[in-house]
C-alpha cells in the first residue's frame, strides 16, 4: 500500500529529519513508529499525510508516486486516510455529533447517510449517549474516541495516528488501543507514531523503530528494545 524508497528529509539545508528511510507497508497491517521525540516520527507522518514533501526519494501508495500529486488533488488523496492525533483538534463549538458529521459534509456525503452513519460510528466507540455534548464536556478519552470516530467515519483504507495515547492516562490509553484493534481486525492499515513503551509490548504488533532519522530495526511483531 505504502512504500518509501531512498527517502529523505532536510530541513533549512542542514537538519536531516528522515534518512535513506526504505519501508513497505501493505494492506490491512498494524504498524507502530517507534523512537525518542525527534527521532523522525512525527516527519514519517507528515510524509504520508502530504504535509511534507521528500528532499529525496520516492513515496508510494498503491503503485502512485504522490510526492508528484499536485496541489488541487491532494484532497482526494486524504480522503483514503484518516487522521488522529495526541491533541484531538476538536471543534470546541461544535458537539460530538456535529464534529464527526463535519468530516462527512466536507466530502459532500448526504444528510441521510450522515444521520445513518454517525450513531454507529458513535456506538463503536462507545458515546452513543454523548452525541449533543461539547468537547469541554468530555474527557481527554473520550475526546479521543471522538477524534477516532471523525477518523473512521469515511471508512478509509487506512488510519495515520501520531502519539493518540500521549495525552491519556494507562486505563483510557488500553481502551483506546481495544478500539484501534477493532478497526484494524476489519481491514483498515493502521499506522501509529508512539514512544508509549506500555502499549508496544502490550500489542505485539510490526515495530519500527527509528533513530536519528534512521530506521534502526524492523520486526513483525515485537515490543521496545530495552535501550535506544
Amino acid at each position: 500500500m505504502f512504500e518509501f524508497i531512498d527517502v529523505s528529509k532536510i530541513y533549512k539545508k542542514e537538519f536531516l529529519a528522515v534518512n535513506n528511510i526504505n519501508l513497505k507497508i501493505t494492506p490491512g497491517e498494524f504498524v507502530f513508529l517507534v523512537g525518542r521525540s525527534g527521532a523522525g516520527k512525527s516527519t514519517l507522518v507528515k510524509l504520508l499525510l502530504k504535509e511534507e514533501n521528500p528532499t529525496m526519494g520516492t513515496i508510494l501508495y498503491k503503485g502512485e508516486n504522490i510526492t508528484k500529486i499536485r496541489r488541487r488533488n491532494i484532497s482526494g488523496y486524504r480522503r483514503n486516510i484518516g487522521f488522529v492525533f495526541q491533541d484531538f483538534r476538536l471543534l470546541p463549538k461544535m458537539t460530538v455529533y456535529e464534529n464527526v458529521a463535519f468530516a462527512m459534509e466536507i466530502i459532500g456525503t448526504s444528510n441521510k447517510t450522515i444521520r445513518r452513519e454517525i450513531p454507529t460510528v458513535l456506538s463503536m466507540v462507545g458515546l452513543a449517549d454523548k452525541a449533543k455534548s461539547y468537547p469541554d464536556e468530555l474527557s481527554g478519552g473520550e475526546k479521543q474516541r471522538v477524534a477516532i470516530a471523525r477518523a473512521v467515519v469515511n471508512r478509509p483504507e487506512t488510519i495515520i495516528a501520531d502519539e493518540p495515547t500521549g495525552n491519556l492516562d494507562h486505563d483510557t490509553s488500553l481502551e483506546i488501543m481495544k478500539i484501534f484493534t477493532e478497526i484494524n481486525k476489519r481491514g483498515t492499515t493502521l499506522i501509529m507514531a508512539t514512544h508509549d513503551r506500555e502499549i508496544v509490548n502490550r500489542m505485539q504488533k510490526r515495530v519500527v523503530e527509528i533513530k536519528k532519522g534512521s530506521i534502526i530495526r524492523d520486526i513483525k511483531s515485537g515490543g521496545y528494545q530495552n535501550e535506544f
